[in-house]
């Protein structure tokens, strides 16, 4: 049993979220900021909060479709997060596009650009599923630790 490894799993900061917007009509945006603002939904009852900057990210939600106009800006801000991160799309526009999927201005699904590693779907998302998803995704950010 390696002790440093089990200290580290045990220790290990709690994780930050920051929001990316591909395009979104912000709905699942709303939904996001139920999360934050309201009690009964609380994300920072599971030890997250969110955070100003994608350097000090360690899971990325993504909401809305990735627009042709957005495109390069959001690429550049999901490598400026640092590993090991994890990526929530959050919404069916990121997932699969939408109802804006077969717009020449839409280059979905988001998951052909980058690596997703949590789906939750909506249109858009209850917060019960987001605290779920949001969950799931620092189970797969702890496992990368």
């Amino acid at each position: 049993m390696n002790i440093i490894s089990d200290l580290k799993k045990v220790a290990t900061k709690s994780p930050w979220l920051y929001r990316i917007n591909g395009g979104s009509c912000n709905g699942c945006d709303v939904e996001l900021a139920t999360t934050a603002c309201i009690p009964r939904y609380d994300v920072e009852r599971l030890g997250c909060q969110y955070c100003g900057s994608p350097r000090h990210a360690d899971i990325v939600l993504i909401t809305g479709p990735l627009t042709a106009h957005v495109k390069d800006a959001v690429l550049r801000l999901w490598e400026e997060i640092p590993e090991p991160k994890v990526t929530v799309a959050v919404g069916v526009c990121p997932i699969s596009g939408g109802i804006f999927r077969e717009s020449y201005a839409v280059c979905a699904p988001i998951d052909q650009y980058l690596p997703v590693d949590v789906n939750i779907p909506g249109c858009p998302p209850r917060p019960q599923a987001i605290i779920e998803g949001i969950a799931k995704a620092i189970e797969i950010w702890r496992e990368k630790l």
